[in-house]
């Protein structure tokens, strides 16, 4: 299998790490090939924090993937996130040389390599530059400008920033381990490209990747991405508080959070006991399932606040801003109980949680379903669409060497063709004032004609 059949996304998360495998079949839909996942042993708040530990999970979680897909790997596109995310809204535009020749797509890469050159603060470096609303000359609200005539195109930007020495390190980790950077994506982009509809994206809707470092917010509203973010809290933080307030070591802390935990204590009953092994010849320990739900509701409406907080940075309660589609949950945290009944309440929004095996064709284990599998999903279908890009200007490329190549062949003596009896009318009545043209003097040949006269006057 050629290497431009498949692609693969990579995420490096707090958690864990995982490659997934992928190609497109004949309906357009996702083909897994395989899928590696690794512990993630370096990976703080979705920064790295100990490169040498990240290198070894990326090739633990990449050789699991060629094994199982049975093809080699060498270019990954891979997710970033991480609290030192940030973006910014950005308004620029270019004067064009040719206003009379209409605006392609060249134009468009000139306006965001300039957006690129804006000063960041110190240490910080553009990770996206997003076009969200185009304006050519006064005309505004234009969504794809290519096509269309213009001498000033304009447009309002999404910029993603991030530290140059986190960046430094996704990329180190990525080339140590044997492997080629194909695109650096940000990882709440990645989920919304796998969990979201087309209609949710032009309704407004808001989505919370709830990972094990970082809750990741995006947020689109008439198919144009309005607000992204990063919260430094996720799943981890959680286990975090059970292993504090049950006096447990942090395995046996995530076992409780993902087979029992809850978001809401009130549904759970005093009654209700688990019971976890001692250590060492220690007697074992009888922990209420109410008194883990209120552990876990206390973390969990901390970071739904957050969430809270950055809709109201957006202005989603404004009326004009409305997110008509609420809220999609995704990412493992997502899976805790009653998660979205607590959002619902807390937000004001209706919530769903989003699921990545919509665009997955053979998914038949339900293996890829659950909503930790978004972000790989999304950072696969971010690959396969830079490779069809790729696909495509080659084409365009053959395409132009072909006719450029071809000789021009010289015109052979046929018979006329018969022509079609509108043109030849056409002609015809066209014919009469080309020679009534031709028959007229010009200004410049008549002026010709008496001087002429009058030097012959002269000489007789």
């Amino acid at each position: 299998m050629e290497n431009q059949e498949y692609s693969v996304g990579l995420d490096i998360g707090t958690t864990k790490i995982v490659a997934i495998v992928g190609r497109r079949n004949a309906h357009g839909k996702i083909e897994i090939l395989g899928v590696g996942k690794a512990k993630s042993l370096g990976v703080h708040k979705g920064i790295v924090n100990n490169i040498s530990q990240t290198i070894n999970s990326i090739k633990t979680a990449v050789a699991e993937a060629q094994s199982s897909a049975g093809v080699p790997i060498h270019k990954v596109t891979v997710g970033i996130a991480g609290k030192h995310i940030r973006s910014l809204q950005h308004s620029d535009y270019i004067m064009r040389e040719h206003p009379d020749r209409y605006i392609t797509e060249d134009d468009i890469e000139k306006l965001k390599d300039q957006v690129k050159k804006l000063v960041m603060l110190p240490g910080e470096e553009i990770i996206h530059v997003l076009p969200q609303e185009y304006k050519v000359d006064s005309e505004g609200e234009i969504q794809e400008p290519v096509g269309m005539h213009g001498k000033r195109l304009e447009a309002n930007f999404h910029v993603v920033v991030g530290q140059m020495g986190s960046i430094r390190n996704i990329a180190r980790c990525v080339r140590e381990a044997g492997l080629e950077m194909e695109a650096l994506t940000l990882e709440p982009l990645a989920s919304s490209e796998a969990v979201l509809t087309k209609e949710e994206k032009e309704a407004g809707v808001a989505i919370v990747d709830i990972g094990g470092g970082t809750t990741d917010i995006a947020i689109f509203k008439d198919n144009i991405i309005r607000h992204t973010c990063v919260i430094p809290y996720g799943g981890g933080i959680i286990t975090d508080d059970i292993k504090e307030g049950c006096s447990i070591i942090e395995k046996h802390a995530e076992q409780l959070k993902v087979k029992f935990g809850s978001s809401v204590p009130e549904l759970e009953k005093d009654s209700t006991y688990v019971t976890i092994p001692g250590l060492h010849g220690r007697p074992d320990k009888e922990i209420s399932l109410k008194v883990l739900a209120q552990i876990i509701n206390a973390r969990v409406e901390e970071i739904l606040e957050m969430v809270n907080t950055e809709l109201k940075a957006y202005g989603a309660f404004e009326q004009k801003k409305k997110l008509i589609a609420g809220i999609v949950l995704t990412g493992g945290g997502s899976n805790l109980r009653n998660l979205r009944q607590l959002a619902n309440y807390t937000t004001g929004f209706d919530s769903r949680i989003g699921f990545a095996n919509e665009y997955v064709a053979n998914d038949k284990n339900q293996y890829l379903k659950g909503p930790e599998f978004a972000t790989s999903i999304g950072l696969l279908m971010e690959s396969l669409k830079i490779r069809d890009k790729r696909v495509l200007q080659t084409e365009e490329e053959i395409i132009e060497e072909a006719v450029a190549k071809a000789e021009p062949v010289a015109p052979q003596p046929t018979a006329e063709v018969e022509k079609p009896q509108q043109i030849q009318q056409i002609e015809e009545v066209a014919k009469p004032k080309e020679v009534a043209k031709r028959s007229k003097p010009t200004f410049g040949q008549s002026l010709m004609d008496k001087v002429k006269k009058f030097f012959e006057e002269v000489e007789e």
